[in-house]
Formats: C-alpha cells, structure tokens, sequence
C-alpha cells in the first residue's frame, strides 16, 4: 500500500548475558520477541506496557540504533535490515535515510552534550549532512527554537541553563533539524515535571500535524496515549499482546494484561476505583521467559492451554488485534 511508511517484520533483539574471567555468553535477555506492525504516512502509533517491556528497545532497533537479533524493517520503501536472508541496508544509503528517521529521547538531560552550545547542537546535523552551510545552519536553529517556543536568543546558551521542559523542546528541534518524516518519541515526556508535560505534549501535537509527521510515541502513561494516539500496540515481556485503535482499545480491551492496566487508571468515583484488577506475582525475567503465553504466570482467566501453546496476534474485529487464546 503507497501510504505504509513502515513496516516491521517479526523484529526480535537479544541481549547477551556473559559471565566468567573470558565473558563467555551464558545466555540471552529476550528484550524484544516476534513483533509484526505497519504504520500509515501521518499515523500516531503508541507503544505502552510496563517498564522494562521492550518499548524502547523496539524504537531503537527499527532505527537501526540497536543491531536486531532477528526479522525485517522497510522504512518508505527501503529495506533497512533483514536478518534472515542477511541483509543490511549499504551505510551510505543508510546515511541518506538519516534525515527522514529521527528520535526524540526520554531524558532532556542525558541526551544534550553539555560541551556544546544550543546552535551548535541543532545545527550540527545539518551541516554534517551538507542542508547548509554553518552560518545558515545557526539561522535555522534560531527558527526551529522559536518553532519550539523558545527564544531564538537561546543558541548562544549551554543545556545547563535550561529547566527541563526547555531542553525537551531543544531536544525536539534537534530531532526537527533534519526535516524528517519518520520520528520515535522515546517516552518524551516521562522525565518532565507534570506541570510542563502538557505543555510539551500539546507541542507535539501542533508541531506533528503542522509538519505532516508520522510518530511512534511510547509511554507507559495510559491518559497521554488515550489522547495523543491513533492506534496502540500494548506490549508485554517483548511481545504485543493487543493492538487496536485507540477508541476500540480503551472501549473494548480484549486481553486480560490489557484490561489490567485500564482499570489501574485513576477513576472519578470511588465505586469505579474498586474495580481494579490486581495482578498477581511478579514479571517473569526476560531471560529465562515462562512457556505458552508469557503473562499466564500472571493472569486471572489463564487455562491449561495457556501454558502449552503460544497465542498468536488474531483480528478479533476489523482493526483490533489480539493475542490470547481465550479473548
């Protein structure tokens, strides 16, 4: 289809875990496991689960920022990887398919040099990549900061003198820098004070629409992705486990990990708040996950089947996906 920009393929990576004077490999954390999805040109596609559930890790491989142990990534027609038939996208056309790719990371404070100026730090990916030439570049910046609220003044300034919230918004004029289509939002607003995170999102939001950007936004923050999101790929332990439009999914959650996290959502009565599902234990390491299903350790229906057999992603009604043998 002309409006698929991507298309992940049973994407899977693994982390080694080695032990011993001579690091011998003594097995593998199974970070990302067997995840399949396509997003459409303008889509906003969130990504939510619990910490440690593979979200970021999935942004970063798709990006090839991360070496995938497994399947296939085609970003707006190139093939960037298929380890299968061990094929790997040339490095210089890799380079080219830069600017169209970009990510926008959870921590506004790691993620800035602090060596480097705010207009060295925005337009150095435009000169690297010959947009412009230095002089150009620094007005560039100036106009991305006042695109991103801030003043255009602020080139000259360090990342230490930024509140938060100000080094997210440099952080997005970096990632806007190189005029992409393509852009992985790395739990951008996690680290903001609760105050400031509506300021950045409604940013976000005006900036993806006024630029025509395609986004997937990862989150563990079920309110933001209800509002911010097109669609929702829940995942748990490495794996999707129920993918839906946004509407379908918060109306109709199929899966019982899914149902879980609905109900753990502040409600506004407290017969409602009653209601909430309590899961059981604690998350299964990703080195050593269970049989069957990876979240029937956990779940409230679970069945003799559910520890025997792998649920596949079904479509349980047009558009609503979900992996479980009982939903």
């Amino acid at each position: 289809m002309d409006d698929i920009i991507l298309e992940v393929n049973g994407l899977s990576k693994n982390f080694p875990i080695r032990k011993g004077i001579f690091s011998r490999t003594v097995g593998y954390v199974r970070a990302v496991s067997d995840v399949s999805f396509s997003m459409r040109r303008g889509e906003i596609f969130g990504l939510v689960g619990e910490s440690g559930c593979g979200k970021s890790t999935t942004g970063r491989t798709i990006l090839n920022l991360l070496t995938p142990s497994a399947g296939s990534v085609v970003f707006n027609g190139h093939e960037l990887f298929n380890v299968e038939r061990k094929r790997r996208i040339d490095p210089t056309e890799m380079r080219g398919l830069r600017k169209e790719m970009q990510i926008i990371f959870q921590d506004p404070y790691a993620s800035l040099d602090p060596r480097m100026n705010v207009g060295a730090i925005i337009s150095e990916g435009m000169v690297k990549h010959g947009m412009y030439r230095r002089a150009e570049a620094l007005e560039r910046a100036k106009e991305l900061l006042e695109l991103c609220e801030m003043p255009a003044a602020s080139i000259h300034k360090y990342p230490h003198e930024f509140s938060g919230g100000q080094r997210q918004r440099i952080g997005i004029a970096r990632a806007l820098a190189l005029e992409p289509s393509f852009i992985v939002g790395d739990e951008p607003i996690a680290a903001l004070d609760v105050s400031v995170q509506a300021q950045v999102l409604m940013l976000l939001q005006d900036l993806i629409a006024k630029l025509s950007l395609t986004t997937l936004f990862i989150s563990h923050d079920l309110g933001v992705v209800r509002y911010f999101c097109d669609r929702i790929g829940v995942m748990y332990l490495g794996s999707f486990v129920e993918m839906a439009d946004s509407e379908a999914l918060f109306a109709r959650p199929a899966h019982p990990y899914t149902q879980a996290l609905l109900s753990s959502m502040p409600k506004n009565t407290p017969d409602e708040q009653k209601q909430k599902i309590i899961l059981e234990g604690d998350v299964p390491s990703p080195a050593n996950p269970p049989s069957g299903c990876r979240f029937h350790t956990r779940c409230r229906c679970r069945q003799e089947i559910c520890s025997q057999q792998t649920p596949l992603l079904r479509e349980i009604e047009p558009g609503h996906c979900v992996a479980c043998h009982l939903a």
